[in-house]
C-alpha cells in the first residue's frame, strides 16, 4: 500500500505537469508576441484595398439594410484623423475625438495604459478610423423607409452646437435635418471613465408619419495576432435574449459568417480583447435584433450589430432613443459598477473569469483588497497565499499528520514486507490491517497536491485576464507581475553581455521556486521504487523550467506556498514525534554511494 500511496502522488503530479504544459506553457510567450505585434501595427500601419456594400440586417423587413463599411486609404493615423471634421474628447481616462462624418466614435486613447512598462511608451490606441488597416469604431445610425427621406448613417455630416469638446461636464450636441422635415438632435455625453451615452431625439416637422429603425454596430477590420487562447476569450461577445452569454471567437465567425440570436429587449454586445473592449448597450424601450458577423463584401471585417424594431413618428411628434457605448479598459470595479448602476444585464461577464468563476473572482477581490491595504500586488499575492493556506489548514493538517504517522510505522511496514516477501496478497492484506489499526490514510498525502490545481488555475486566470495585474510591479527586477521573470541564470542574470534564448530564461524566482519545491519533497523519505524516486528527484527541475515562462506573480505564489508548506509540515511532524527526513536526505546527496562490491 505504501507503493500505492507513492503511485497516487506520482499520478497527481504527472496530471498537474501535463495540465500546466498543455494549457499554459505557451501563453506568456504568445502574449509577448501579441504585444510586439500590436506595437508594430500601431507604428507601421499597413493598408488593405477594399470597397463596401450594405449587408442585409437580420430580422429586418425586405430591403432594410444596415449601412456597410468604408474603403481603406493610404495614410497614417494622424492623416486619417485630419481627413474629416471632429469633436475633441477629453476625460480623466480617455482622449481622442468623434468623427462628425457618421458621428462615429473612432478615436479613443487610454490615458492610464501604455503599450509597455516604459514611462515613455505610447498610450493604448483602442479605437481607430475606418480608413486604417486596424480600423475599429462604434457607430449609431438609422435605417429609413420610403417616407422618411435620408436618415443619419456613415456618410452623414453632423453639425455641432455649443461646446466643441466632449468632457464629463460638457456634453456635445449634434444636429441633422433632412429633406422630409425630420430633425435628429444627438446629445453625446461621457462619464469619468469609459461609458458614452448617445441620446437621439427625432422630431417630425413634416405632414405625414414616418417610420425608421435605430441601428448600432461595433466594427473591426483586424484581429489580435494570437486570438482565442484556450484560457481566454477574445472576439465577438454579448449577452442578449434567452441565449444569455455568447462568446464567438474570430475563427468561429470566419467559418460561420453570421450568428443571429433571437430578438431581445435588453443586454449588450460588442468585441472584446484581453484587456479592452468596445460594446453597445441598446435602449430597452424597444426590441432589437442582435447579430454577430464576418463580412467579406469588399473589405473583410468583424461586426457586432443590432437593429431595433421600427419606430413610427407622427407629424408634430418626436421620439427619443438612447444607446450606451463602452470603450475602454475592462477594470473589474468599473465593469461591475456599470452593471449595477446602469442596469446592464450580466455586464460582469465582459471579463472572462473562466470555468472556476466561483474561485477566480473571489480570489481577485481578495488580492485587490490586500493591494489596497499593502500598496503592492506582489505583497497582496503573498498575503492571499497565507489566507488560502489558512482555509485549507484543517485538511492539510490531517494530511500531514497522516504522512507523519506513515513515517512512524515504517519499521512495521518493513517487517511485513520481509515476512510476506513471497506472498503479495498477504502482504497487502497485512498492510491494510496495519493502516486500519493505526488510523492512517495512505493516500492522504495526495490531497494537498490535488487542491493546488484549481487554486493554481484560478490565480493564473487572475494574473492573466485582469487588467489590474497588467504592468503591476513587485520589487527589484520584477516590473510586471503578469509577465515572466526577465532574468536568466545562463547569462548570470544579466552580468554577461548576451541574450539568452526564450527556453533558457530561468530567472531568480523560478530558481527560488525550484529550490523550495526540492526542499519540500525532501521532507519525506525517498520512495523505494527506483522509477518513482527518479520522478521525485527530477520533478523540481522540470517545474523550474516550466514555470520560468509563467507570470512572475504565479511563480512567487508557488515559491511562497512551498515555503509555508515546509514550515507547516515540519511543525506537525515534530508534534507527532515523527522524524524529519529533510536533513538526512540533504546529507545523503553528498555521501559517497557504495558500489555493488561493497
Amino acid at each position: 500500500m505504501e507503493n500505492n500511496r507513492n503511485f497516487f502522488i506520482t499520478i497527481a503530479l504527472s496530471v498537474l505537469i501535463l495540465t500546466l504544459w498543455q494549457v499554459f506553457f505557451m501563453n506568456p510567450r504568445i502574449e509577448k508576441e501579441r504585444e510586439q505585434a500590436r506595437i508594430e501595427a500601431q507604428q507601421n500601419e499597413q493598408q488593405t484595398p477594399g470597397q463596401t456594400t450594405t449587408p442585409v440586417a437580420p430580422g429586418a423587413t425586405p430591403g432594410v439594410t444596415i449601412p456597410g463599411s468604408d474603403g481603406v486609404t493610404v495614410q497614417g493615423r494622424e492623416q486619417a484623423l485630419a481627413a474629416s471634421p471632429r469633436v475633441k474628447i477629453d476625460t480623466p481616462s480617455i482622449s481622442g475625438s468623434i468623427n462628425l462624418k457618421g458621428a462615429r466614435i473612432d478615436d479613443v486613447k487610454l490615458k492610464h495604459y501604455r503599450l509597455t512598462v516604459d514611462d515613455d511608451s505610447p498610450n493604448i490606441e483602442l479605437l481607430n478610423p475606418s480608413s486604417l488597416a486596424n480600423g475599429f469604431y462604434a457607430e449609431i445610425g438609422y435605417v429609413g423607409s420610403a417616407d422618411s427621406g435620408a436618415v443619419p448613417g456613415p456618410d452623414t455630416v453632423w453639425t455641432v452646437e455649443g461646446s466643441p469638446t466632449l468632457t464629463p461636464a460638457t456634453p456635445v450636441v449634434l444636429t441633422y435635418t433632412n429633406e422630409k422635415g425630420l430633425t435628429f438632435t444627438r446629445q453625446i455625453s461621457v462619464d469619468q471613465n469609459y461609458m458614452f451615452t448617445v441620446t437621439d431625439t427625432v422630431a417630425n416637422a413634416g405632414g405625414a408619419p414616418v417610420t425608421l429603425s435605430n441601428y448600432g454596430r461595433a466594427t473591426r477590420f483586424d484581429k489580435p495576432t494570437h486570438a482565442s487562447i484556450y484560457v481566454l476569450h477574445e472576439g465577438l461577445i454579448g449577452v442578449t435574449g434567452e441565449e444569455g452569454l455568447q462568446e464567438i471567437s474570430y475563427s468561429t465567425i470566419e467559418d460561420d459568417k453570421s450568428v443571429v440570436p433571437g430578438k431581445s429587449n435588453d443586454g449588450w454586445l460588442g468585441i472584446t480583447d484581453k484587456y479592452w473592449a468596445l460594446t453597445l448597450v441598446p435602449s430597452g424601450k424597444q426590441s432589437f435584433q442582435p447579430r454577430f458577423s464576418y463580412l467579406e463584401d469588399g473589405r473583410t471585417r468583424y461586426q457586432s450589430d443590432f437593429l431595433t424594431d421600427p419606430l413610427t413618428i407622427a407629424p408634430g411628434q418626436s421620439q427619443t432613443v438612447e444607446t450606451m457605448v463602452f470603450a475602454g479598459a475592462k477594470e473589474v470595479a468599473k465593469v461591475d459598477a456599470y452593471e449595477t448602476e446602469r442596469g446592464i444585464r450580466q455586464f460582469e461577464l465582459l471579463i472572462d473569469w473562466g470555468w472556476f468563476y466561483f474561485i477566480t473572482k473571489p480570489m481577485f477581490h481578495l488580492i485587490d483588497w490586500f493591494y489596497k491595504l499593502l500598496g503592492n500586488f506582489g505583497l497582496a499575492i503573498l498575503a492571499t497565499t497565507v489566507v488560502v493556506k489558512a482555509i485549507f489548514f484543517p485538511l492539510a493538517n490531517k494530511s500531514y499528520k497522516s504522512m507523519a504517522n506513515m513515517k512512524m510505522v515504517q519499521p512495521k511496514l518493513l517487517e511485513i514486507r520481509e515476512k510476506y516477501a513471497d506472498d503479495k496478497m498477504k502482504q497487502q492484506q497485512a498492510m491494510m490491517e496495519l493502516y486500519k489499526t493505526e488510523k492512517i490514510n495512505p493516500i492522504a498525502g495526495c490531497w494537498p497536491v490535488l487542491l493546488q490545481i484549481p487554486v493554481f488555475f484560478a490565480l493564473y486566470k487572475v494574473l492573466y485576464v485582469t487588467i489590474e495585474m497588467r504592468h503591476a510591479p513587485f520589487f527589484g527586477w520584477i516590473q510586471d507581475l503578469a509577465a515572466p521573470d526577465p532574468t536568466s541564470i545562463f547569462n548570470l542574470f544579466g552580468l554577461l553581455p548576451f541574450a539568452v534564448p526564450a527556453f533558457l530564461l530561468i530567472g531568480v524566482w523560478p530558481l527560488i521556486m525550484g529550490v523550495t519545491m526540492f526542499l519540500q519533497m525532501r521532507m519525506n523519505p525517498t520512495p523505494p521504487d527506483p522509477t518513482q524516486a527518479m520522478i521525485f528527484n527530477w520533478m523540481p527541475v522540470i517545474f523550474t523550467f516550466m514555470l520560468a515562462s509563467f507570470p512572475a506573480g504565479l511563480v512567487i505564489y508557488w515559491a511562497w506556498n512551498n515555503l509555508l508548506s515546509i514550515i507547516q509540515q515540519g511543525v506537525i511532524m515534530k508534534r507527532q514525534g515523527a522524524k524529519i527526513e529533510l536533513w538526512d536526505n540533504l546529507a545523503g546527496l553528498f555521501k559517497r554511494k557504495p558500489t555493488p562490491a561493497e
